[in-house]
């Protein structure tokens, strides 16, 4: 631990030890470390959930059809404000004196590799999200009017699809720059706040690996009672339905591409053998732990991954793209003030159809995220941590936006009326087949899709297995090596959740659930900011 500034107290380190007595949890039935309430409170609420779905699929698939739209369009200002004030303060310090900080301590160093780290980072921060939304997005915004075009936003087609060439450059730099948007420093910032409190209240004040655990210097000892308990049950729903929807979407872009390769039937039963199955894979991976299985999967993933990019961007023609990648990034950076700003707004159906589900599901996933991100952090100074975890990962996000979306674009630029894409993803709106519709287009399709599907499975599964660990590690109050049985259960019960939402509406119970989830956890992420803060306060810079 670090050395704390004279005028500053030092309670946190001080009181460690009555916290912990206060959270340790005690071996019970089949071997579940069992942490006070928050195991048996959230363990228990997930099982009831999946048997209702289950069991009364049709009112839960209306309950779900309701619930998205009310809370999307009753708090969207609350969402791309608190968005906001995220990536504010992560700007604010690393321009701040606090910079300088050493997560771990002053002779701390990196466990891991900038290669091996940023590999984690990414397979268990996007990968499906990349995988599902790279073609889609970009596409759709290009292909179709979104909202009434308050930001300068001109169709490049007729009603009857004919190609309007003075409007396919504004339109090509909009569509970018409204991608950019979600994928860059925004929800980057919001994994940051979270990884950062729990490596600092972690490494540098001895706490357990808890999300609570970022709130001592607010709530004291508090922490270790019920408003911990609290703390960390939402931690576990958010970070559950936010994994199950990623698990959701994985499981239908998988079973598209099968049906779209090899004429395997789309349908809800191949998608739940798919959560089955990769859910046994992911099993596996938890038992071998973070660096036998995650980190394994992460960099076998991210090679696959980074080969497949450069093929679609050799293919598709690198100059062109790179040059709308680098004008992609300038409009990002023209149109995030306008993107950002929550009142006012006439483009509802892009503000609360998109950006609004977006950060919801970032914020469901912080906590996962977030805890990950920790785990492997040791070492880095504030700055650095915060530098590497917003700049880079936005960067890669935006290119990778730029050369699937890009070339979808290109396809449906030269073949408006016969391209895959455009019917795909405008025409039908099959958001699930867009990355191979795209792939069609190219040479060796075959090839190519089939390594999409390998790599969509392969995210499923670093997914699945990542955040079971995380759910374990919280429900164990803090605990890295808390018992097998535990493991198998979360992991167990993630692919039982997705395959519930499945059943229970499908695409709009994934996403509902996940807003309902990560509306409430907003409040925590935001009290979490001025914990940071404090816990800075105690740091010898």
């Amino acid at each position: 631990m670090t050395e704390t500034t004279s005028d500053a107290p030092n309670a946190i380190d001080t009181d460690y030890e009555i916290g912990q007595d206060n959270i340790d949890g005690q071996l019970g039935p089949f071997g579940f470390d069992i942490h006070n309430p928050v195991f048996l409170i959230s363990g228990l609420s997930i099982v009831a959930f999946v048997f209702y779905a289950l069991a009364l699929p049709e009112q839960a698939a209306s309950i779900f059809g309701w619930l998205r739209p009310f809370l999307t369009s009753t708090f969207d200002w609350f969402f791309l404000l608190s968005a906001n004030v995220f990536v504010l303060f992560c700007l604010a310090l690393i321009f701040s004196p606090w910079g300088g900080v050493r997560l771990g301590g002053p002779d701390a160093k990196p466990d891991y590799s900038y290669a091996g780290w940023f590999a984690m980072l990414f397979a268990a921060g996007m990968g499906i999200g990349l995988m599902f939304f790279g073609v889609l997005e970009p596409a759709y915004y290009f292909g179709t009017p979104w909202g009434d075009e308050p930001l300068g936003v001109v169709r490049p087609f007729t009603e009857d699809g004919a190609l309007i060439p003075e409007n396919v450059g504004e339109a090509r730099r909009m569509a970018l720059a409204a991608t950019s948007y979600h994928w860059a420093l925004h929800p980057w910032a919001i994994y940051a706040v979270v990884a950062l409190a729990l490596a600092l209240f972690s490494f540098n004040k001895g706490l357990p690996l808890s999300i609570r655990s970022a709130f001592y210097p607010i709530f004291g000892e508090k922490v270790w009672g019920w408003t911990g308990h609290i703390i960390d049950t939402l931690a576990v729903f958010a970070t559950l339905f936010g994994l199950a929807t990623s698990l959701g979407l994985g499981a239908q872009q998988a079973n598209a591409g099968m049906n779209y390769v090899y004429g395997i039937p789309n349908n809800l039963t191949v998608q739940v053998i798919l959560i089955t199955v990769i859910t046994a894979i992911a099993l596996i991976s938890v038992l071998r732990g973070l660096d036998g299985g995650v980190k394994v999967l992460s960099e076998i993933n991210m090679v696959i991954a980074l080969l497949l990019l450069l093929f679609v961007l050799f293919t598709a023609g690198a100059v062109p793209i790179l040059g709308e990648f680098a004008k992609g990034v300038l409009a990002y950076t023209r149109e995030v003030i306008p993107l950002s700003n929550p009142f006012g707004r006439e483009d509802t159906g892009y503000m609360q159809g998109w950006t609004a589900f977006y950060w919801a599901w970032w914020i469901s996933w912080s906590p996962f995220v977030g805890m990950f991100i920790a785990r492997v952090s040791r070492g880095r100074t504030v700055r650095e941590f915060l530098i590497s975890v917003l700049v880079i990962p936005s960067l890669v996000s935006v290119l990778w936006m730029a050369v699937f979306g890009g070339s979808a674009i290109n396809d449906m630029i030269a073949n408006p009326e016969t391209s895959a894409v455009m019917a795909n993803v405008i025409e039908t709106y099959s958001p699930e087949l867009s990355l191979f519709a795209m792939l069609d287009s190219l040479p060796f399709s075959a090839v190519t899709s089939t390594i999409g599907i390998i790599l969509v499975i392969v995210f499923f599964v670093t997914s699945s297995d990542s955040g079971s660990l995380v759910i374990d590690t919280i429900t164990a109050g803090g605990k890295v090596d808390a018992p097998v049985p535990q493991r198998i259960f979360w992991c167990t019960f993630e692919g039982a959740v997705a395959i519930a939402l499945l059943i229970g509406g499908g695409l709009n119970a994934l996403q509902a659930m996940v807003i309902s989830t990560g509306l409430p956890f907003t409040l925590v992420l935001l009290l979490m900011c001025w914990a940071i803060l404090k816990g800075l306060m105690s740091e010898q810079r």
